[in-house]
C-alpha cells in the first residue's frame, strides 16, 4: 500500500443547451477550474463535462460521476434560475440522498451583496454516497463570489462523508 495521499477527484459539469451544442463557449467550467487550481493545495484531478439543460441529462451525468466514476466532489454550473429550462435543482433532488441547504443560503446571501437578482437563484448542495455536489451559478463573476462563500466548508464536509481529502492552498 502506498503512503501517497489519495488524489481527490473533482468534476465540473456545465449545464447549458447552447454550450452543449457548441453554439456558446463554456466560460463557467474553465472559471471554476481556474479558481480551484488556485485554491486547492492538495493533490486533485479535475474533469470537465458539458450537458444540455434538463432533468434527465443532469441527473444521468451526476449519477454516473458519483456511482461509476467515484468522484469526490462535483460542481455544477448553470440551470439554477427560474426560466423553464433551468432544472438543475430538480435533477439534484433525484440524485442526492441528503440536501445541505446552507450552501445555497450562503451563496445567495453573498451574491445579494453584489446583485439584487441573486434572490432568483436556486442553488443548493447535497450528498450522494461519498460525493458532495454543489450547484453554482453560470456567470464567472458570480462563481467567484459563491466559491469564496462556501469553499471553507467543503474540506470538512468531504471528511465527514468519507470522500477524498482536500486542503486549501497556503496563503501567500
Amino acid at each position: 500500500m502506498s503512503d501517497r495521499p489519495k488524489t481527490t477527484q473533482i468534476a465540473i459539469v456545465t449545464i447549458s443547451d447552447r454550450a452543449s451544442r457548441g453554439e456558446y463557449e463554456d466560460l463557467s467550467g474553465p472559471a471554476i477550474e481556474d479558481w480551484l487550481r488556485a485554491a486547492v493545495g492538495s493533490p486533485c484531478t479535475i474533469s470537465r463535462h458539458v450537458v444540455p439543460d434538463g432533468v434527465d441529462s443532469v441527473r444521468d451525468i451526476l449519477v454516473r460521476l458519483c456511482d461509476v466514476d467515484n468522484v469526490d466532489l462535483i460542481f455544477t454550473s448553470g440551470g439554477t434560475g427560474p426560466s423553464p429550462r433551468d432544472l438543475t435543482p430538480e435533477a439534484m433532488r433525484q440524485v442526492i440522498k441528503m440536501e445541505l441547504p446552507g450552501f445555497g443560503e450562503m451563496m445567495r446571501r453573498e451574491s445579494l451583496r453584489q446583485v439584487p437578482t441573486a434572490i432568483l437563484s436556486r442553488q443548493t448542495a447535497g450528498v450522494r454516497g461519498k460525493t458532495l455536489i454543489v450547484n453554482l451559478p453560470g456567470k464567472p463573476a458570480s462563481i467567484d463570489v459563491c466559491l469564496r462563500a462556501v469553499f471553507p466548508a467543503i474540506p470538512y464536509c468531504l471528511e465527514l462523508i468519507g470522500a477524498g481529502a482536500l486542503a486549501a492552498a497556503a496563503k501567500p
